[in-house]
Formats: C-alpha cells, structure tokens, sequence
C-alpha cells in the first residue's frame, strides 16, 4: 500500500504499467542516466509510465522525447521485463511491467531532460563499463537482434 508520505509509486497497491525506447543509430543505442531515485546514477533506456488512455506506442514517443529530446521511428515491441524492488523487510517497494519498443533515429540531439541527469549513444561494446540498472544491457542486445542491427 502506498504511503501518503512518499512517492505514489512506492508500494503500489498493483504493478504499474511503463514503456522504455531502445533508439538506435549506426549501431548505437541512445541510453539516459537516471537522475532520481530510485536506482539514481546508473543508465538505463529511456523511458516512464504510461498515462491514462495513453497508447503504448504514443507513450513510448513521449517518453523519448521528455527525457531526451530525440525523436524516433519505432519498429515495434521488442522486449518485456516486470521490475519488482523489494525493501530490506522484502515488501514490495516498486512493481513495473515493463515494456520495450526499438527503433531507429529520426530527428533531433540527445540532451538530458526530465527524470535523466545525462544522455549518450552507446554500443554493445560500452556497456560492460558502465553501471547499468539490472537487465538493461540484456534488454538493449535483444532489441539490436530484433532490429537485426
């Protein structure tokens, strides 16, 4: 159950739905690092909630440009992850479905905004080296397969 005194998002009373955006670029992948808690500090693929009578597709675009002020041609769904953070007593702290569309650039340079402290293009090579939230360099090799990039 949520508690007043925090944000909504803690202990859901049911998982929350979101979308995240693997947009590609001559074999790089825009990732943004998270600014806020949690999980503050370490990159990730774009992306936030989906909004009530939104479309997943239409959330997706949203998302992409919030955060980055890019713009993209998105293929279609390419992955999924539930994202459940437990607490040190193990309640359930957060409970996203999480799901991922993959894309190619169209407009725009990437600029951090919104809920992102810094934005870069990063290929399969670089992202041993950085400090990524769980699943996410997984999640960014499936969606290049899918595109077959």
């Amino acid at each position: 159950m949520a508690r007043p005194e925090q944000d909504p998002r803690s202990y859901p009373e049911h998982p929350l739905l979101a979308v995240s955006v693997a947009l590609w670029r001559e074999a790089r992948c825009l990732i943004v690092r998270r600014g806020k808690p949690p999980l503050a500090g370490l990159w990730s693929l774009p992306g936030g909630l989906v909004e009530l009578g939104e479309r997943l597709k239409e959330a997706a675009r949203r998302e992409l440009k919030e955060e980055t002020g890019m713009a993209g041609d998105l293929v279609g769904i390419a992955d999924w992850r539930d994202i459940i953070l437990r607490d040190d007593a193990g309640a359930v702290e957060r409970h996203y479905v999480l799901v991922v569309f993959a894309g190619y650039w169209r407009e725009g340079e990437p600029r951090a905004q919104g809920d992102a402290d810094a934005v870069r293009w990063a290929g399969a090579e670089d992202l041993q080296e950085l400090q990524m939230t769980e699943g996410a360099a997984k999640t960014i090799l499936r969606t290049q397969l899918f595109l077959g990039t």
